[in-house]
């Protein structure tokens, strides 16, 4: 089969991995990670734009390196060929390999904060988000000197706080080995990076399963999901997580 692959840039090295040993032919093109700042309306017009561009005669399927990602991919449509996309919350358990072994973990770790070589090396979260991004809007690119001068020292030290306190809500930092590592540069970051904040830290290795899987096109029931022509992508809010909606 020829494939068309739209994935997000956190599965650079991953994607790229297993594309080279495909049997298919896999023609990819990747999408920024800043996507997911847009919020889901926004997020799902860029996605849309993008699979409108397709030239679908050139291939048999058009696949997504994408989990549901906040219902970023509700709404897409397949047009004249298959639309196929892993049952995944996001794209941890692409890194993971199933969205068991996902919920196993996030489940008797509460407060982790994932890491991959993907999400370190593919540039700071704050250089990719353009005005539009909800944290643009919500003040959390500003520098604590910027929120001085707009609102004031007392209210500036608040929203720093609100904004930026992540030891709020996380006290671990996990990174996911996925054995496209050229070296030790990305797990010794995050350690440093745990070591700063005083949170835990743990390596976990990582399976690409998953993304094997979508690129030789072995597309069973329980892992992904195939949009025929004219249906379109919708949360399934149960086991599936995503389910096919029929032409309207």
């Amino acid at each position: 089969m020829r494939l068309k692959l739209i994935a997000c840039e956190i599965l650079y090295r991953e994607v790229c991995a297993v594309v080279a040993r495909s049997v298919n032919q896999v023609d990819v093109q990747f999408m920024p990670k800043g996507l997911h700042d847009l919020g889901q309306p926004a997020m799902h017009d860029h996605l849309a734009k993008t699979l409108a561009e397709v030239d679908e005669t050139d291939y048999d399927a058009v696949v997504l390196g994408y989990g549901l990602c906040s219902n970023g991919l509700v709404g897409l449509r397949a047009r004249t060929i298959r639309l196929v996309l892993p049952r995944a919350h996001d794209c941890i358990t692409l890194f993971l390999g199933s969205k068991e072994r996902y919920g196993d973990y996030f489940f008797a770790h509460p407060g982790v904060y994932f890491k991959t070589t993907g999400w370190i090396e593919r540039g700071s979260y704050l250089n990719q988000m353009p005005p539009e991004s909800i944290q643009a809007q919500n003040s959390m690119v500003q520098s604590y000197e910027d929120l001085v001068a707009r609102y004031g020292e007392d209210n500036a030290r608040f929203l720093h706080q609100q904004l930026f306190d992540l030891a709020r809500n996380y006290g671990q930092i996990t990174f996911i080995a996925t054995g496209v590592e050229p070296d030790d540069r990305f797990e010794r970051q995050a350690r440093d990076e745990a070591a700063s904040r005083g949170w835990k830290f743990e390596r976990l290795e990582g399976n690409l399963c998953l993304l094997e899987m979508l690129v030789d096109g072995q597309w069973d029931e329980e892992h992904f999901l195939i949009v025929p022509p004219g249906s379109s992508v919708a949360a399934a809010y149960d086991h599936r997580i995503v389910k096919a909606a029929p032409p309207s």
